[in-house]
């Protein structure tokens, strides 16, 4: 069997998109999903199954949503071997203990991918954040907590044509799905 993580972009946020985690537990089971874990109520289920595609199972899981709740929520499946190998790779500079800054990873969804993310970001704005660009489509980004409001990358992730294409959790939480 093979340990999967899914994150979900967008839902339970300010009352938006409302998917319950014990009713998508339920769901997912029934859909011959072992072990069903979520964490926390923004979006992320960890669950173990054959060897699959993950775009496949995103695209289930997607479908499941849809069929469920009426959504249209994007998926992205990572294994969580996968997902343990991208956080044992971050940079020295990326998940410490400074309460100053704000550690996240953002996962780019197929068929877009990092580099073109990161092209139509731009640069980081120095002094108030780093990024990375990992293996698996991924992005490392930290931030500073208190000026983050001026940060390039702050305001472009959410923006047209790119926040749509990302789903973001922070180092903690990936920590922590990483281990479930």
């Amino acid at each position: 069997m093979t340990r999967y993580i899914a994150l979900l972009r967008g839902v339970n946020i300010s009352g938006k998109n409302k998917v319950p985690m014990p009713e998508l537990k339920q769901y997912c089971t029934e859909l011959g999903y072992d072990g069903v874990v979520t964490y926390l109520n923004s979006g992320n289920i960890v669950f173990s199954m054959e060897d699959r595609d993950e775009q496949e199972l995103a695209e289930e899981i997607k479908n499941l949503i849809t069929q469920n709740f009426g959504l249209d929520v994007p998926v992205f499946v990572i294994k969580q071997t996968a997902l343990r190998e991208i956080l044992d790779s971050a940079p020295e500079w990326w998940g410490t203990d400074d309460k100053d800054i704000y550690d996240n990873l953002i996962f780019v969804m197929p068929p877009a991918d990092a580099y073109w993310v990161s092209g139509r970001i731009g640069t980081p704005t120095e002094e108030l954040e780093r990024i990375e660009i990992s293996r698996d489509n991924a992005i490392f980004w930290s931030f500073d907590r208190k000026r983050y409001q001026k940060a390039n990358w702050w305001k472009s992730t959410a923006s047209r044509g790119i926040g749509e294409v990302l789903t973001i959790r922070t180092a903690n939480t990936l920590r922590k799905i990483a281990e479930l």
